[in-house]
């Protein structure tokens, strides 16, 4: 699979990076700032805007036994699961709403799915493909069901082995689905750029044969850019108005001066990648002349010799190249030349 499609936009090798503002819990509990999430990423110059659809019933049941509670070294210390899913999901009663509004601003949107019947949902939503978030990357049972549909599948792959992703991966394509792309993916919030291990990027593309790219919990773009440049076709990061919100999900998600940069760093990155090329290119060729050439540093009579007194290699560069300079020792001028004369072989004996 070397490429597919999106709502009409062409991800894969030789496009540009497909990237995903990742709205998550980043909505504020209020419908219009989700919307107002939803512009400011179309302003920043996002692709996509995804968001998640689950409810804290359908992701686990509510239980405060240790088995259920939060470790205090996590972002989410003193929640239990059920908890901060209560805190953390998007009313569904919004999707269809700001799937709309997406749709009117020219922005897709789609979601993550995380059991079977947010999958039905989202299909009365005519979403355009689907994440699979890390976590469900073991869950056969969704990706058989979401596989089925045939439109565009998303899978982050942190945590997973070799071994899942290779089930998942199977389990995909065993429904005839080959419109697949991986993601690396580090499951810590927010990681460190020590355990990004980016060069699992083109091995994944490799590997599975698939389009490959980052979703990236990493702050500021010097992370996806370094992707880009290893190949990644898609970009994917949280994103909110403002990391004071004090959502679950702010502390590593980009603002919108942070988005817009990191789009911008993202199209310079691959602008710059080009193609091979050597030699001179667009405008260095303004620049040759302050190359080193053979010019006349003495006046000369016709008739005598160049020596290494009257001749040297110096700026600028419009006499002969500076090899030839064995070759014009020892000959003699057929004419008077003017010291700070370019050489060329029409002033040689």
């Amino acid at each position: 699979m070397s490429s597919y499609q999106i709502a009409g936009r062409t991800i894969g090798p030789g496009h540009p990076a497909y990237i995903i503002a990742e709205m998550s819990a980043n909505h504020g509990g209020s419908l219009e700032h989700a919307i107002r999430v939803l512009q400011a990423a179309k302003d920043c110059g996002a692709d996509a805007v995804k968001i998640q659809t689950y409810t804290a019933d359908t992701m686990t049941i509510p239980c405060d036994n240790q088995w259920f509670r939060i470790g205090s070294d996590s972002l989410w210390a003193n929640y239990n699961l059920h908890d901060l899913y209560k805190v953390a999901y998007t009313p569904w009663e919004w999707q269809p709403r700001l799937k709309q509004a997406a749709d009117d601003m020219g922005i897709t949107l789609f979601s993550t799915p995380f059991d079977e019947t947010s999958v039905d949902f989202l299909e009365e939503m005519k979403v355009s493909a689907y994440k699979i978030a890390s976590f469900e990357v073991p869950d056969l049972a969704l990706l058989r069901k979401v596989a089925a549909l045939g439109k565009p599948i998303i899978m982050s792959t942190g945590m997973a082995d070799l071994a899942e992703i290779h089930e998942a991966v199977t389990t995909i394509h065993a429904q005839g689905n080959h419109q697949l792309a991986l993601l690396k993916c580090t499951s810590a919030y927010p990681a460190d750029p020590r355990d990004m291990n980016l060069r699992t990027i083109p091995h994944l593309a490799d590997a599975f044969g698939v389009i490959a790219g980052l979703s990236d919990h990493t702050m500021g773009s010097a992370i996806p850019v370094a992707a880009v440049a290893l190949g990644a076709c898609i970009i994917e990061k949280h994103f909110c108005l403002s990391r004071n919100e004090g959502g679950p999900d702010s502390p590593f998600s980009m603002e919108p001066d942070d988005l817009r940069q990191l789009v911008r760093d993202v199209r310079n990155s691959e602008a710059a990648l080009g193609k091979v090329n050597y030699g001179v290119f667009g405008k260095e060729n303004d620049n040759r002349i302050f190359r080193r050439s053979l010019f006349i540093v003495e006046d000369v009579k016709a008739g005598e010799l160049l020596t290494a007194k009257n001749v040297r290699c110096i700026r600028p560069g419009y006499g002969l190249a500076p090899k030839h300079l064995p070759e014009v020792l020892g000959r003699r001028a057929v004419k008077d030349v003017e010291r700070g004369t370019p050489l060329s072989w029409d002033l040689l004996g």
